[in-house]
């Protein structure tokens, strides 16, 4: 291995060659490269949550100075297709999920307060507020469904009773069977809270015409689904659409799809024949970027006399706010169900879910996108078993844990894992948790007047997305080498470890590599960033375009170096005769290539499909101390210990798992989205939505206890996701593990100061008596 391998190649922890632009103001934003001239888009929104549009009058703002255009659902007839897109899932009957329109601007009635039903377009953004306060529109109010249940007036007409779907997978049967015959039964209901994304850059788009074709740049998670859809509502041929993605600061699954205004800015550009500029601002964010998690769910285990599982049930209702947004009923259904039931060894399985509409912004992905909400209700009733059960909850998930040689092993669900070794990862987070020394540290705790409490997590996450992704290799006239990706970066280090892959399988001098993404033109396609897969397939798509690109080379090494194939050996990044110190690098033939008129050596593009997925699993353990005097709760202690089958770049992969955790605390303890009884947002700004500060999150202990996975030539599970699966049940397992002597039995997220403080004074009486 070269030095310089030893520096760059995978496994290493190389500093985020990124960021050194990043952080001195360099990055390349959506709002950082709008079109001179462009038009500032505003959009009105409706005022109530639910109503019909009486009367909608935007004639007064027309004449304001700097207005050049307003837009009602009425001008779009002919011109925009005025329908959203999403997918729908299988109901238990057979038949379809509800699939009501969700207009890109409202027709005849609103269904969520922050519903767009008109967009002005000026010269100014303050033209463009002060048209929107001269837009009159009426509106008759109608009944607001906000609770997440069946019930209620209907919202559609397709959704009686407000249902959207009624979806199950298992044996309902065998299942009730297995309960009624088990020596256990431990039930659980639980709230998983709304939450917000919070990406630190807003969402935000521009769109131009350049001579006859149309540019959308958005800061998204891909390219490619936007330019089709643009393509099918504005009647316009593939190649007549180019979309971008420039630097993306944060997305989190939220960014993972399109929404209204990336359409009517493209619209409106068309329109008018001039660029076209929006960007939120983070009170219309919080009114329109979908939501996150809103579910309820009765968790049910069935255990032997042995306290081995029997079987496992639950029944979620899932809030999908007021429309199908593009995956909302596949996440709390089909992706749930990928992780169902964890890492436990048991068949007989029911999993039942209902969505349904209520009249608030829509949900959709958000970090982990119905993972982190499985493992959570799994992981909170492992707990509450083994309180029921009179035996530890580490003992319990180790007697029910699949062993290792069952690998690979068909869960319940479907999916084969295939590999793992949880005992092996447990065991390991037990030693670098200090558990065996935490006995002396709730003592001290408790001498300051403080509640500490233990809490477990053992998860397990599936790669989601598409499992085919392309990458192009090409040798410029510069001397460097450009390397098209069809993921996209959100912050998460792409441009380090992809060079970092391509440098270690081809020998390309790390500092020698453009990195390129988010560009609808240069790759043709490719599958984005999301579902925890961007490294794992990309990684390998890279190793298999260069695979082919070192194999194109080889003829042309063969003649500069006057020898046989079987003469001639590639390691890094240079073709060697055999036995001797001859050589030819890579870069030297790309330059031989390119005088010689060889233009089809400098160029390899590559599709390249991996046969399966891959399950990154570990253990958290969380220690909180909670103050009775003033509810507050505060995580002091936090190990991980992850699975992640192979390391690219270890501190990269310690970077995701901090960020995934401060979301999971964040979740846990501070953030919630609350909405008053008319369905007005009242968390829509950050002094009412707490999001959680530096103090709020301690130190991460991260670890890697590595099983390579064999659904793909590099070994990798991603790890993208994985910190805020394992982070929510770790954190609510140790706040009730701390209140649980002081008589508190039941806790749901946020674990604020107020709502403890009502806990621990609600459990005082019961206390006492015992």
């Amino acid at each position: 291995m070269s030095a310089q391998k030893t520096k760059f190649g995978t496994s290493q922890s190389v500093r985020r060659t990124e960021d050194t632009r990043f952080l001195t103001g360099a990055g390349n934003y959506v709002d950082d490269n709008v079109p001179d001239g462009a038009l500032f888009a505003t959009f009105v929104r409706a005022p109530v949550a639910h109503g019909t549009i009486a009367s909608l009058d935007v004639e007064g703002a027309r004449g304001l100075k700097g207005v050049v255009a307003i837009y009602t659902a009425a001008d779009l007839d002919g011109k925009l297709v005025n329908e959203m897109d999403f997918s729908v899932v299988k109901n238990r009957d057979g038949s379809k999920g509800a699939a009501p329109v969700r207009p890109i601007l409202a027709v005849d009635r609103v269904r969520y307060a922050g519903e767009a039903v008109a967009v002005i377009l000026s010269e100014t953004k303050r033209a463009g507020q002060d048209a929107a306060e001269l837009v009159m529109a009426d509106y008759d109010d109608l009944p607001v469904h906000l609770e997440t249940a069946v019930g209620g007036e209907a919202i559609h007409a397709e959704a009686p009773e407000n249902r959207a779907y009624d979806w199950a997978h298992g044996d309902e049967a065998a299942t009730e069977a297995a309960f009624a015959g088990a020596a256990h039964h431990v039930t659980l209901e639980l709230i998983d809270n709304r939450v917000f994304a919070n990406a630190m850059e807003p969402r935000g788009c521009f769109a131009e015409m350049q001579g006859d074709r149309l540019h959308v740049a958005v800061n998204g998670q891909g390219v490619w689904g936007l330019k089709r859809a643009l393509g099918k509502k504005l009647g316009l041929d593939r190649d007549a659409v180019r979309v971008t993605n420039p630097d993306v600061g944060g997305g989190f699954g939220m960014k993972s799809f399109d929404y209204p205004e990336y359409f009517l800015c493209a619209f409106a550009a068309r329109e008018l024949d001039r660029p076209v500029r929006w960007m939120a601002d983070r009170g219309e964010g919080h009114l329109t970027d979908s939501g996150g998690r809103d579910l309820v769910t009765t968790a049910e285990a069935a255990f032997d006399a042995d306290h081995r599982l029997k079987a496992l049930r639950f029944h979620t209702v899932s809030n999908l706010g007021a429309y199908n947004s593009p995956n909302a009923q596949m996440i709390q259904s089909d992706l749930a169900l990928k992780v169902m039931p964890g890492c436990y060894d048991v068949q007989t399985t029911f999993f039942h879910v209902e969505g349904v509409y209520t009249n608030t912004t829509p949900i959709d992905a958000y970090r982990g996108a119905g993972r982190p909400e499985a493992i959570y209700a799994l992981e909170r009733l492992m707990d509450l078993s083994a309180r029921e059960l009179g035996v530890s909850p580490v003992e319990l998930r180790q007697k029910n844990f699949i062993p290792r040689e069952r690998f690979p092993y068909t869960s319940a669900s479907g999916e084969t894992y295939d590999v793992g070794d949880f005992h092996r990862v447990l065991d390991r987070a037990l030693e670098e948790a200090d558990i065996a020394g935490f006995n002396a540290r709730r003592a001290a705790s408790e001498a300051q007047g403080k509640y500490r409490g233990l809490g477990l997590c053992y998860y397990i996450e599936s790669i989601l997305g598409s499992q085919t992704e392309n990458t192009k290799i090409e040798f410029g006239d510069d001397g460097r080498v450009n390397l098209y990706v069809g993921t996209q970066s959100n912050g998460q280090g792409h441009e380090t470890v992809f060079a970092q892959i391509l440098h270690a399988r081809a020998g390309i001098p790390f500092e020698k590599i453009n990195f390129v993404q988010g560009d609808s033109d240069l790759i043709a396609k490719g599958g984005g960033t999301g579902g925890s897969r961007s490294v794992t397939m990309q990684g390998n798509s890279i190793n298999a375009a260069a695979d082919e690109m070192i194999a194109k080379f080889r003829p042309l090494a063969e003649e500069e170096l006057e020898v046989s194939a079987a003469d001639l050996d590639f390691s890094d990044g240079a073709f060697r005769v055999v036995g001797t110190d001859r050589e030819v690098t890579l870069m030297a033939l790309a330059e031989t290539a390119r005088k010689a008129g060889r233009a089809e050596l400098l160029v390899t593009d590559l599709e390249n499909t991996v046969g399966a997925r891959s399950y990154p699993n570990g253990a958290h353990f969380c220690e909180v101390e909670v103050d009775p005097d003033t509810g507050k709760t505060t995580v002091v202690k936090y190990t991980v210990v992850d699975d992640f089958g192979v390391l690219m770049n270890p501190m990269l992969a310690e970077g995701q798992v901090h960020g995934g955790v401060a979301q999971g605390i964040g979740q846990a303890i501070t953030e919630q989205v609350v909405y008053d009884a008319d369905g007005q947002l009242l968390s829509g700004s950050f002094m009412d939505y707490a999001m959680p500060r530096a103090y709020d999150v301690p130190w991460m202990e991260f670890h890697a206890e590595l099983v390579p996975s064999t659904a793909n030539e590099i070994g990798m599970k991603g790890c993208g996701e994985a910190g805020t699966v394992g982070a929510l049940a770790a954190v609510t397992n140790a706040v009730l593990d701390a209140v649980w002597e002081a008589g508190v039995r039941h806790i749901d997220m946020p674990v604020t100061p107020v709502r403890m403080w009502e806990w621990l004074s609600q459990a005082e009486a019961p206390l006492a008596a015992e």
